[in-house]
């Protein structure tokens, strides 16, 4: 089965093409903007004619997409994340290769969802900002296609490569430094909200089975469980055998960070988190072409404060996300089998190396 694969240089990405690498039944073509891509070619510039003739002459049975941005204005977040989805439909339409797309797509499309609910696929979408905007657009474009095509939302990556300018990536940062400078004190902000995190590799795994499957729609891809940051926080500074004190700066939720033992109901396997109830503060951000980023003015992808103000939550889902992940247990035969500890502890490991 021959793969086309774009956008696999990305956080996510690089995971799918290693689970597609490791198939002896896959030969794989990767395409991007990267020097390091079989086959250059931007999709968000890109001509459909263009892209067209290369799927006629590679021949995929499958087109996996990866690719996306997360940081930018409405203009670039809908250039990247829509118009290029869109380019990518109409040249797969037009050519004769008939082949499947597997479409990533994100939680940020959901939205904000009430205070222990978890999300199924047929939920009313209504993303909280630019990002969850231009992802849904896409979601959209692939399920109005007419193409044979699946979209997986993906809710909360993490694992290890997770990027720095996401809220588990940035607890990792902050203790990589409290340690480094033998800091007996750690101020964080914003731990109140709660996502569901998915190990990455699981991702990659849920990526593999949907390009094998004859599944259609959308299909959730999450650990299944609500985690609060807080507890992702602690569990962190002991997996890294912090011995200072945490503290919270929010003006809502200042005082000392619980350990894990007396916080939530702890960290699970396979995907089960910590803790319930309604946050208050720090969305999660996803990783390259799975999220939105932070910027240098700290808004979501780097836009004017103002413009921050207005999205509190920098992912647009509010202070409460879980999926709902039994439509991928049924139809793709996937679960996650990873857990949340073990991917905070892989996340570590990278951000230990750099003390």
């Amino acid at each position: 089965m021959r793969v086309l694969l774009i956008g696999g240089t990305g956080f996510v990405g690089r995971y799918v093409a290693d689970r597609l690498l490791a198939d002896p039944a896959v030969q794989l073509t990767a395409l991007g903007r990267g020097d390091d891509a079989d086959v250059r070619f931007d999709l968000s510039s890109g001509s459909p004619g263009a892209l067209t003739r290369f799927l006629d002459a590679v021949h995929p049975g499958v087109v996996v997409n990866c690719a996306g941005t997360t940081r930018g204005g409405a203009r670039d977040l809908t250039r990247h994340n829509t118009v290029a989805v869109a380019t990518l439909c109409e040249a797969m339409r037009r050519s004769s290769c008939s082949a499947r797309l597997v479409h990533l797509g994100c939680a940020s499309e959901y939205g904000p969802s009430p205070a222990g609910s978890s999300t199924a696929e047929d939920a009313l979408p209504r993303p909280g900002g630019p990002y969850g905007v231009s992802k849904l657009a896409a979601t959209e474009l692939v399920l109005g296609s007419g193409l044979d095509a699946i979209v997986l939302r993906v809710f909360s990556p993490a694992g290890p490569g997770t990027p720095a300018g996401s809220p588990l990536g940035r607890l990792a940062e902050a203790l990589r430094r409290a340690m480094q400078q033998g800091d007996g004190e750690l101020k964080l902000g914003g731990l109140g909200a709660q996502r569901d995190f998915v190990d990455v590799r699981d991702v990659a795994r849920a990526v593999h089975a949907a390009s094998l499957s004859a599944a259609q729609g959308v299909v959730n891809i999450g650990g299944g469980r609500a985690v609060r940051l807080r507890d992702a926080a602690a569990a962190l500074a002991r997996i890294a055998g912090y011995g200072g004190q945490l503290h919270e700066y929010d003006t809502a939720l200042t005082g000392r960070i619980p350990q894990p033992a007396g916080a939530g109901h702890g960290l699970g396997h396979g995907g089960h988190g910590m803790g319930h109830g309604p946050g208050h503060a720090m969305g999660h951000g996803h990783a390259p072409g799975h999220g939105p980023g932070h910027g240098p003015n700290g808004g979501p992808g780097g836009e004017p404060a103002a413009v921050a103000a207005a999205y509190p939550y920098p992912d647009g889902c509010g202070a409460w996300q879980q999926a709902d992940i039994r439509t991928a247990r049924d139809r793709l035969g996937w679960r996650p089998r990873i857990g949340t500890e073990e991917s905070l502890a892989d996340i570590w490991m990278e951000a230990a190396c750099r003390i």
